[in-house]
């Protein structure tokens, strides 16, 4: 038999000559198909197509260091504001302003300074920390287990008007929050819930945004023969929703928590509109009427060192909170990986 039979016809050609302009291994030197054990003729040509692509341009390759630039930069960016954040929270009032931003001072005052910011006005810091526990614990758990109900709705239940509903919440993501924020300070106010806890818990329980997610994720978390086998079986909507899908839920239910729990404890604007008592005050509201009073010149109220030490100490429960529920996103992201 001829040596040459194994050839493919033009394709092959084609190889050879990329493979000896490129003075990479002809075919001659890699029999496919039929010589190759196990790929077939086909299987062999695209093996060897790939082979004269990577030597035609000089098999080029991102260096490791060029594929985590980005990464870096990005590092870098969220880094950088923490960590002087956090040597800041370390110095008193004059080291802020006589050491360098990123090199700690002379003294250590870290626990002076803690103990500054707590006791501060009565210790009304921890005052606005529990009202800031309050309003975004709230504000999140009502408002994802609301946005949990109406996308498994919207996505798992036939109802007149399905469509319009989803559009209309969708068309409502584009509009800014600060934009509705004077006009739901009018509404509450007409019914005397301004300065109240109501004023912020209210308006922050709808999220647009977790219903769109949580729609999107009960399309494509919760298998149809599930839910068809517990129908069939007897239970009511409320039984398959509870027993069956909500389970399935959970990794989305989790990510719109967090996301909820972020965006309330940080909100600023909305408790400073609705809000007027400073014992209401959550902890973003609270720590800008001490940065004013410290802007101000006030040689008795240089509060930066409380400022920056209120912001370190505001973030430890957000930190807690990722830490604790981050497992639920590993199994989120393990489930559908093996298909049965």
């Amino acid at each position: 038999m001829n040596g040459r039979s194994w050839r493919a016809g033009r394709g092959d050609t084609a190889l050879e000559a990329a493979g000896a302009e490129q003075g990479g291994p002809t075919p001659e030197a890699a029999p496919a198909g039929r010589g190759t054990p196990g790929l077939t003729d086909r299987q062999a040509s695209r093996k060897h197509k790939r082979h004269a692509r990577l030597v035609a341009l000089g098999d080029a390759r991102v260096t490791p260091l060029a594929a985590r630039a980005p990464m870096i930069v990005m590092l870098i960016y969220f880094a950088v504001p923490l960590v002087w954040l956090l040597i800041s929270a370390t110095k008193d009032n004059s080291g802020l302003f006589s050491s360098f931003g990123f090199a700690f001072a002379d003294s250590f005052n870290l626990l002076t300074n803690i103990a500054d910011t707590v006791t501060r006005q009565d210790g009304i810091y921890l005052r606005w920390v529990a009202n800031t526990v309050l309003y975004a614990g709230t504000s999140a758990i009502v408002g994802t287990s609301l946005a949990t109900a109406a996308g498994y709705a919207i996505a798992r239940l036939n109802f007149p008007g399905r469509r319009a509903y989803f559009t209309v919440v969708l068309a409502t993501i584009m509009v800014p929050a600060t934009a509705l924020t004077i006009p739901t300070y009018l509404l509450l106010s007409r019914v005397g819930l301004t300065n109240t806890p109501w004023a912020v818990i209210l308006p922050s329980i709808v999220s647009p945004f977790g219903f769109y997610l949580m729609a999107v994720y009960a399309q494509s978390a919760i298998p149809d023969g599930l839910l068809e086998a517990a129908r069939i079986d007897g239970a009511g909507e409320y039984r398959v929703f509870v027993q069956i899908a909500l389970p399935q839920l959970v990794p989305g239910f989790i990510t719109v928590l967090i996301l909820n729990l972020v965006a309330a404890w940080n909100d600023y604007f909305l408790p400073l509109i609705m809000l007027s008592d400073t014992k209401l005050f959550p902890v973003t509201v609270g720590l800008a009427t001490w940065n004013s009073q410290a802007a101000a010149g006030d040689a008795n109220e240089a509060v930066f060192s409380n400022v920056i030490t209120g912001s370190v100490l505001a973030i430890v429960p957000l930190v807690v909170a990722f830490l604790a529920l981050q497992r639920y996103w590993q199994s989120g992201i393990t489930m559908g990986a093996v298909k049965s």
